[in-house]
């Protein structure tokens, strides 16, 4: 089955054109000598500092910064500063660049963090849907306008690079990372991707609240084979470039600065090695002149002993290598390498060039340290407003029977039932203060439950029930049930299906015999047939992050429902991998589709 036309026509009409001011420092010809007079000054030694990103609660010292002359610093998913407040991030961020101002040459760290969906470590901060939500609401101008918001978080705490989008076309929902893909097709990363990047990046890296983007993982991380994290894909070239190349083809015509490498492996090869897919093809024939970033510890899986893998990933094209802790083994194996004349200075150099050009392009000598100013705007309402305006716009409507949607807000019992209707924890899902996710309420927002209560009129009686028992005598019903939280690696799974308490949960109220609707909190199509054949409404709400008032915004007919599937829903686990285009396409609901009212 092909996408519908007028799918298509949205998608293209939503996207919208960046108006900033062009970069002043972008346009004048001084980057390329700026650059090179300072690369002309460099030692091998601090060359090879430039390309080393160490995580910043695994140095040994903050005087490695300087001795080693690190080009750059990441906080892993989960690993905030001392102090995980906007304030406590700025405070840490300058103090760590104080410390790389002190290197002889005096050349700013570039810091990134993995802001996915929102600055989503920072407690406090706007937390917005994860992409696959966002695929769904056919907006580009809205996903621009979210990571332009989230860049303005980042920015405040100092921050200068966010590991995002991910622009992966994932085509197995049992993949962990299905949700951080805008959906399963190539046209949707393709306008996604490019919407991201103006939001991230303006059109002027040197602006006070720009980040850089980084685009990832490159490539084919959303089909290896069973949707294993981190597996292997067994597809030909031509399968490669139609589905996987297509968004970041894209966004380097949108001039993301930067891309990750992905850990998967095509047809048994490692893309950390790969020298044809990162230099032939990624930077000589579509012209990528930023920065190609391993991802953590990526180079160990390649085979072979650590200083191999340094070897084979840095001649593949990689500039800037991710060793969260492994930073000063990398660095005197490479200059051995170097030495030995195994790694080419060439290839050193241009690896540096790469890294200056961007540090040079985002003002970074210029203004290294945090503008405080931003702090301000830190999730404030109207940031909140951006990201509620997601939550509703990302809802899909799978069932209505009866009309029992929208609910009336003068309904004079409501019974809202289930764990999903009231923490902040599962409405975010992974990513979100931790790695992993947290199943409590970790970080202030909106839960579905709260905004039910602002919603309905004063003389509603609303009940809450974990477990869903005592729906007898209410005029209709809430469930909100779903996933327990996971990233990469943990999430994969090979049962889809919701848990043991959360069926019983619907069948508590359904026996009850009043109106139920379902609100489905999760980072994929499930296997979930039965429990929309028993609720008179479902409703697809994804991982809608802090503003859940956006939920209960469509849910009483403030708003429309007005999303479509990003990804196509299976009957059951036998029909996965089910995605439009393939032959003997059932799905129980396909790509593109969504009620409203």
């Amino acid at each position: 089955m092909k996408l519908a036309i007028p799918f298509l026509i949205i998608l293209t009409l939503c996207v919208s054109s960046c108006k900033e001011k062009s970069n002043p420092v972008a346009d004048n010809n001084s980057v390329e000598s700026r650059v090179e007079k300072l690369l002309g000054q460099m030692t091998i030694e601090e060359k090879i500092g430039q390309m080393t990103q160490a995580e910043c609660n695994q140095l040994t010292s903050k005087n490695d910064i300087k001795d080693y002359a690190l080009g750059s610093l990441l906080s892993g998913g989960g690993s905030p500063p001392g102090t995980n407040t906007a304030q406590g991030w700025a405070d840490a961020y300058d103090d760590l660049q104080k410390w790389a101002l002190q290197s002889r040459l005096k050349i700013p760290i570039i810091y990134g963090v993995d802001a996915v969906h929102g600055h989503n470590n920072v407690y406090g901060a706007t937390i917005f849907p994860h992409n696959i939500g966002l695929g769904c609401t056919l907006d580009a101008d809205l996903v621009e306008r979210a990571a332009r918001i989230t860049a303005e978080e980042v920015a405040a705490t100092g921050i200068d690079w966010t590991f995002a989008p991910c622009i992966a076309v994932p085509q197995d929902e049992r993949w962990g990372r299905t949700y951080e893909g805008f959906g399963e097709t190539a046209e949707l990363q393709k306008i996604f991707a490019v919407a991201a990047v103006k939001g991230f990046q303006t059109a002027s890296l040197a602006g006070n609240s720009s980040v850089l983007a980084c685009a990832k993982h490159y490539v084919g991380d959303g089909a290896t084979t069973g949707g294993k994290d981190q597996g292997n894909v067994l597809y030909d070239e031509a399968a490669i470039r139609a589905k996987h190349l297509p968004g970041y083809i894209d966004a380097i015509k949108n001039n993301v600065g930067s891309i990750m490498v992905s850990y998967n492996s095509i047809n048994g090869s490692k893309m950390h090695g790969s020298k044809y897919w990162i230099t032939d093809v990624l930077k000589k024939e579509l012209g990528f002149t930023g920065i190609v970033v391993s991802d953590w510890n990526g180079i160990d899986q390649l085979p072979g002993d650590y200083k191999s893998d340094i070897e084979t990933s840095i001649n593949a094209g990689i500039d800037m290598v991710m060793v969260p802790g492994a930073y000063k083994s990398f660095i005197v194996l490479l200059k051995q390498l170097v030495t030995e004349g195994k790694v080419p200075v060439s290839r050193i150099d241009d690896a540096v060039r790469r890294i200056l050009k961007v540090k040079v392009q985002m003002g970074l000598f210029e203004k290294p340290f945090t503008d405080r100013s931003l702090l301000a705007s830190f999730a404030s309402a109207a940031h909140k407003a951006v990201a509620r305006e997601c939550v509703r716009k990302s809802l899909v409507l799978l069932k209505n029977s009866a009309q029992t949607l929208p609910l009336n807000k003068n309904i004079a019992k409501l019974f809202v039932a289930g764990k999903h209707a009231d923490n902040i924890g599962l409405q975010c899902g992974g990513w979100s203060i931790s790695w992993q996710g947290l199943s409590y309420t970790a970080t202030p927002g909106t839960t579905i439950l709260q905004g039910i209560k602002n919603t309905v009129s004063s003389t509603t009686q609303v009940t809450y029930s974990q477990n869903g028992a005592g729906a007898a005598g209410y005029n209709a019903a809430i469930v909100v049930v779903g996933e327990q939280p996971y990233a990469e690696g943990s999430g994969d799974r090979t049962d889809l299906s919701l848990s043991a308490e959360d069926k019983l949960i619907i069948q508590n109220v359904k026996s009850a015999g009043i109106p139920v609707v379902v609100v489905l909190i999760s980072g994929r199509p499930m296997t979930v047939s039965s429990e929309i054949d028993n609720a008179d409404a479902f409703v697809a709400a994804w991982l809608p992050g802090t503003e859940g008032q956006g939920v209960a915004d469509v849910l009483f007919g403030d708003y429309p429902f007005s999303g479509k599937l990003s990804h196509s829903w299976p009957k059951a686990m036998a029909d996965i991998p089910v995605n439009t285009g393939q032959q003997n396409y059932l799905p129980l609901y396909p790509y593109g589709y969504g009620l409203t009212y």
